[in-house]
C-alpha cells in the first residue's frame, strides 16, 4: 500500500489547484513553489511540522489540509501495521526450507533497505523533478 505518496501527492495537488492552497505562496511560485508546498505536507504527514519561509501555512486552508496529513501518517500506518502484526503472529512459525531467505542477516537488511528506497524515490521523483529538479536546471 502506498499510502504516503497518495495522500501528500494528493493533499499538494489540492493546494495547487484551490485559491486558498495558492494564497499560502507568498514569495515564491512556480518550482520553488511547488517544493514549498510538498515539502510541507511531507513533513506534516511524518509529524515533523517544519516548512519553507516562503509559505506561509497559518491559514485555515493549510491548518486543516497539514492535519489530514498528520492524523493519516499517523494512525493510517499504525493502525494497518498492527493489524498486519497480529495476523503474523497468529500464523506461527513456519519450517525453514531450502527456499527460505534468511531475515537475520546482511543480504535480508540490504534488499529490504535498496527496495524500499527505490520505491520511495520512483514515488516521489516526478513531483520532484517538477519542482526541486526543475529549480536547478
Amino acid at each position: 500500500m502506498k499510502t504516503a505518496p497518495l495522500v501528500i501527492l494528493s493533499l499538494t495537488a489540492l493546494a495547487l489547484v484551490t485559491s486558498g492552497g495558492l494564497a499560502g505562496l507568498t514569495t515564491n511560485d512556480g518550482a520553488h513553489g511547488f517544493t514549498e508546498i510538498l515539502y510541507a505536507y511531507t513533513s506534516a504527514f511524518a509529524n515533523n511540522g517544519q516548512n519553507f519561509a516562503g509559505l506561509s501555512a497559518n491559514s485555515i486552508f493549510y491548518n486543516l489540509t497539514t492535519a489530514i496529513a498528520m492524523v493519516v501518517g499517523r494512525f493510517g500506518l499504525a493502525i494497518p501495521a498492527l493489524a498486519l502484526a497480529g495476523l503474523f503472529a497468529a500464523q506461527g512459525r513456519r519450517p525453514v526450507t531450502l527456499g527460505t531467505l534468511p531475515t537475520d542477516g546482511i543480504e535480508f537488511g540490504v534488499l529490504l533497505g535498496s527496495t524500499a528506497l527505490i520505491v520511495g524515490g520512483l514515488s516521489f521523483f516526478p513531483a520532484l523533478a517538477l519542482g526541486a529538479i526543475l529549480e536547478h536546471c
